[in-house]
């Protein structure tokens, strides 16, 4: 049994992450472990899970506790053992089954967490589950009566890769022209599962940093940040080759890189998508989430789609992909959903999305996507403040008597030639700004009035 207080620490919005050793250890895992087998028999879930790790040193002792937990309260659980999160994803999926993958993502080596599903990949996030599990870890969970359950192995990583390639036509990465691609797994998942999926490809792949290590010997497998990316953009334009790949540490996130070593706007790879999606079945809803760039919705209008504009968080488009009917989502975070794939993110999915319009294309793929770059970009901007709320009252009162202002998420301020959002971390006291402007001019203007208003 845990505190509020504790658990409140560590219980995000759409997951679970803390330190190990002094707020993520096996015995908080075996308390979430019986609170989840608790929540899943209020729910009438399947009395089975399907566990994923990734290559941190304590996943697998997390992933056992949690599953001794499961099966103290008569649950089943089946161990895939290390696995992508966007794997477990197709277990949970494909089995039907709700799934637990042990993963701290992005941050650096002294975390960890969990990721939960219920069966078939829906997401729990704190409006769809973690609130309640919450509350059962901070009371007592009384000792089932009876037989307790079993935990079994189970590799999937062929079957995943299967599954992947089997949702593009059967000679989609057969009869293009062969790439020269650069996968930088940052010592994360994807040194796992891409060996795999791309030795099922029409590539020539240059591997960088595939050796598992969750101590990130390398880099932090954190995409996002551009000096964890300066390694495969001087390997790229060495090798010659067409395209990089970026992964994260779970390798549910995926970021290109262009033959230049140029980095392409993950909204640009969200507008690709979508036109692909719209020619396999025209009029489709396509979500973006409220940080893209306006050149996502302008395109999806244009070919025939329909925009629909979320906020941050992947528990959230998945939700709205389900209650829309979406066929895809795209998130300028990098990550990417699709509704072929139990509306689930996959990096590895986006990539071969990317791959497989570039193989097809005589063009490079800087003049791939430059039709999809309209608008100048400030990326996500990262400020500490002691009290993000506070800050952003501050700044929407500065705009609210000019500008159109709407809170989906933080809040965003709309001008004529330009917009920005400011949002707090949902895991740090970080205020989160992203500019987007029609001129470079005007992108440094307003980026440099918001700065100034946050600091």
């Amino acid at each position: 049994m845990f505190s509020r207080e504790e658990l409140d620490q560590v219980i995000k919005a759409y997951d679970i992450r803390g330190l190990v050793e002094e707020q993520i250890t096996p015995e908080f895992t075996f308390v979430l472990g019986t609170a989840f087998a608790r929540f899943l028999i209020e729910e009438r879930e399947p009395a089975t899970v399907v566990i994923g790790e990734d290559m941190r040193p304590s996943s697998d002792d997390l992933a056992t506790a949690f599953a001794d937990g499961l099966n103290s309260q008569g649950l089943d659980a089946i161990r895939i053992g290390l696995a992508s999160t966007d794997m477990l994803y197709f277990a949970s999926g494909s089995l039907n089954l709700p799934g637990a993958m042990f993963t701290a993502s992005h941050n650096p080596a002294a975390y960890n967490g969990i990721k939960l599903a219920k069966s078939g990949a829906r997401p729990i996030g704190s409006e769809s589950g973690l609130l309640r599990i919450k509350d059962l870890m901070s009371s007592e969970i009384p000792m089932k009566l009876g037989p307790i359950g079993v935990t079994t192995q189970r590799e999937l990583l062929n079957e995943y890769v299967d599954f992947l390639l089997g949702l593009f036509g059967a000679d989609e990465f057969t009869s293009g022209r062969r790439l020269k691609i650069v996968v930088d797994a940052g010592n994360g998942m994807a040194g796992f599962t891409a060996p795999a999926l791309m030795s099922r490809l029409n590539v020539e792949l240059v591997p960088l940093y595939f050796e598992l290590d969750g101590n990130f010997q390398n880099h932090e497998a954190n995409p996002i940040e551009p000096k964890n990316l300066v390694d495969l953009v001087k390997r790229v334009k060495r090798e010659k080759a067409d395209i990089g790949l970026a992964f994260d540490g779970d390798a549910d996130r995926c970021f290109l890189v262009d033959e230049r070593g140029e980095l392409v706007n993950p909204s640009a790879l969200t507008s690709l998508i979508a036109i692909r999606e719209l020619k396999r079945k025209p009029g489709s809803t396509i979500i973006y989430n409220l940080i893209s760039s306006q050149a996502v919705p302008e395109i999806v209008l244009e070919n025939g789609g329909k925009p629909l504009r979320s906020r941050v968080g992947h528990s959230y488009i998945k939700k709205m992909m389900a209650e829309s009917g979406a066929v895809f989502g795209g998130e300028h975070s990098g990550h990417f959903y699709f509704s072929d794939f139990w509306r689930a993110d996959s990096g590895a999915l986006a990539a071969l999305f990317a791959i497989a319009e570039l193989s097809h294309s005589d063009k490079p793929l800087s003049e791939l996507i430059a039709p999809l770059n309209r608008y100048f970009s400030s990326g996500e901007i990262n400020t500490r403040v002691d009290n993000p709320s506070e800050s952003i009252a501050f700044i929407k009162a500065s705009f609210e008597m000019d500008y159109l202002i709407d809170d989906l998420d933080g809040i965003t301020v709309t001008g004529p030639d330009w917009w920005f959002n400011v949002r707090a971390s949902n895991t740090e006291p970080l205020l989160r700004l992203n500019v987007e402007a029609h001129s470079l001019e005007q992108l440094k203007q307003v980026q440099s009035q918001v700065l100034a208003l946050i600091g």
